[in-house]
């Protein structure tokens, strides 16, 4: 068997629309499939599907998707372009679109500062103070 499970994010009515808009914003991303109800979407590679289901169920945190990036300039694009036109900042690199969906915009290298039991106090109490990752900051917090 070779099934590959992936998400279907439920919108009340703006599933084209928000196709249209993660399409943008993450590099090779494409439409697969379209109709009234369901949008099925390649974002970088990994496939999701945006369904027009209404407005009984909402996003919530308890669902988020990590996007991992190498520079910091790499962080301010997604932050930039996923917080604007109504979208929310939140703590530690997470933040909520304008269609309400959450997303953790982290450092690359933030597993292997974590992963070294002299750094990872350090960078945790750094990281605790951010809103949006700051590369240079984890760095000189955690510097021996």
């Amino acid at each position: 068997m070779n099934a590959s499970p992936y998400p279907c994010l439920w919108f009340d009515s703006k599933a084209q629309e928000a196709a249209a808009y993660y399409c943008a914003v993450f590099p090779n991303s494409r439409i697969i499939s379209s109709n009234p109800m369901a949008v099925v979407m390649e974002l970088n590679g990994s496939t999701f599907m945006a369904l027009n289901g209404g407005p009984q169920n909402a996003f919530t945190e308890a669902v988020s998707f990590v996007v991992t990036c190498n520079t910091q300039d790499e962080i301010d694009h997604y932050w930039n372009i996923l917080t604007q036109d109504g979208g929310t900042e939140g703590r530690c690199g997470w933040l909520k679109d304008k269609y309400g969906v959450s997303w953790q915009i982290v450092p690359a290298i933030l597993g292997q500062l974590m992963g070294d039991p002299t750094k990872a106090p350090k960078a945790m109490y750094a990281f605790m103070q951010m809103n949006k990752f700051d590369i240079a900051k984890l760095l000189e917090a955690t510097a021996v």
